[in-house]
């Protein structure tokens, strides 16, 4: 699913621009009224989030020198893994008044402000086959 979106709109629109809807899906679990519209909520949260995945690793790999993508790979991966394993453990600091489904919001916040982030810092970053259409694209066309 990622693929056709990433060919049509780029790698890092695809990447950025699947989550604040995710984020948006996310933050609005416990307003549900029920434990089968709150799975559902995040069954349909978790297909969107994951749109990034392919198009944040062919990204990057596109954008970085060979000879560095094993280790921006390797850092990237450690970065990532470190920064969910902290989740839990915020996560149970802010359940101790269940009933208002903090993490839920304070989540999703955090994402689209990554997201928005990354957008902000990589916007003019194209990888070298998005140049290359770019730079092929007619005179007043957007790619």
């Amino acid at each position: 699913m990622a693929v056709p979106h990433a060919r049509r709109i780029g790698l890092l629109n695809t990447m950025v621009f699947a989550h604040p809807p995710s984020s948006v899906l996310l933050m609005l679990v416990p307003l549900l009224p029920s434990l089968e519209l709150a799975a559902a909520m995040l069954l349909a949260r978790q297909l969107l989030s994951q749109l990034d995945v392919p198009t944040r690793q062919s990204y990057t790999m596109a954008i970085v020198h060979p000879d560095e993508r094993a280790a921006v790979a390797g850092l990237s991966s450690v970065a990532r893994n470190g920064a969910t394993a902290i989740g839990p453990a915020l996560a149970g600091a802010t359940l101790a008044v269940p009933a208002i489904g903090l993490p839920f919001p304070i989540a999703g916040s955090l994402k689209i402000v990554y997201d928005l982030a990354i957008f902000a810092v990589f916007r003019g970053v194209r990888p070298p086959e998005e140049r290359a259409k770019h730079e092929r694209a007619p005179e007043g066309a957007t790619p």
